[in-house]
Parts: C-alpha cells; sequence; structure tokens
C-alpha cells in the first residue's frame, strides 16, 4: 500500500469501454456510500490500443445510467507507472490475466496484485464476459456481476 495509507485499485479488460469503466463506477459508488473516497484510488484501463481516447460504450453506459451511476471515464491502455502505483489490478477474462501477467514481469519492482475481479464473485461466477458483440442484457449481467464482486473485493479490503 501507498505511504498515505491509501489503496489503490485499477480495474482492467481489453478495451476500457464496457467492463472495466462499469466496474470502476460501480466500486467508486460503493466507496462514496461507505464514506471510504479518501482511502481509496480507482480507475481503469485496458489491455489494447483499440480504444484509447473513447467513452464509454453507450450501451453500458444506458446500464448505469439506469442504476444512477454515472460514467466519467476515457478510454487508456495500462502503464508501466500502474504495475508500480496500484495495490491491486482486477481484470475481468483469463485473456487479460495473462495480458497482465506477461505485462507485469517487464516491470522491476511491479507492486501490483494481479487477480480476476471474478474471483471476489460470491456466486463463483470468475469470468465477467465482453458484452460489446452482446445485446443489452449482457451490460446488465456485467453490471451484476460487478457490484457482487465489487462489494465482496471492497469487504475484504476494509
Amino acid at each position: 500500500m501507498a505511504a498515505t495509507g491509501r489503496k489503490s485499485v485499477l480495474f482492467v479488460c481489453l478495451g476500457n469501454i464496457c467492463r472495466s469503466p462499469i466496474a470502476e463506477a460501480v466500486f467508486q459508488k460503493l466507496v462514496v456510500e461507505q464514506g471510504l473516497t479518501d482511502q481509496w484510488r480507482i480507475d481503469s484501463a485496458a489491455t489494447s490500443t483499440y480504444e484509447i481516447g473513447s467513452p464509454p460504450d453507450y450501451r453500458g453506459d444506458a446500464c448505469m445510467r439506469r442504476h444512477d451511476i454515472i460514467m466519467n471515464h476515457i478510454a487508456r491502455q495500462v502503464t508501466k507507472e500502474d504495475f508500480l502505483s496500484f495495490d491491486y489490478m482486477l481484470c475481468m477474462d483469463e485473456s487479460n490475466l495473462r495480458d497482465l501477467k506477461r505485462k507485469s514481469e517487464k516491470v522491476q519492482n511491479c507492486k501490483s496484485k494481479i487477480e480476476l475481479l471474478g474471483s471476489y464473485d460470491p456466486q463463483k461466477c470468475h469470468i465477467i464476459e465482453d458484452p460489446y458483440y452482446g445485446k443489452d442484457e449482457d451490460f446488465e449481467t456485467v453490471y451484476q456481476q460487478c457490484l457482487r464482486c465489487c462489494k465482496s473485493f471492497l469487504e475484504k479490503c476494509h
């Protein structure tokens, strides 16, 4: 953890326009609701360069608005600094996990604990599937998974 006592988490998916910004916004809302804002640094990023500079997918944004959550994020790629500054990197699927672990091996003094966000799911649904090529309901599924996982992660870290 950082010297300030703040914890930090980076949510990661392939493009940083669907799953990881949803997880980031869900976790941010949970932290705010519990009055822990000053204790957490929260962000999200992509393993790829596909969507750098893009806002969240409009279907994910619509889903989040239905749950009274506003996403305010612009897609970016994971950087070397992220491996040095985030306590946790929580990713969405096995491909993200492999990419992050491979990248972390090239970073001296990597401090990030790299895990699947789904490893915190009380329903044991370890993979959060990419809804990009799916339907609106798939974004709701991602939201529900992220909500369960983020609640569990926050409980374990608090």
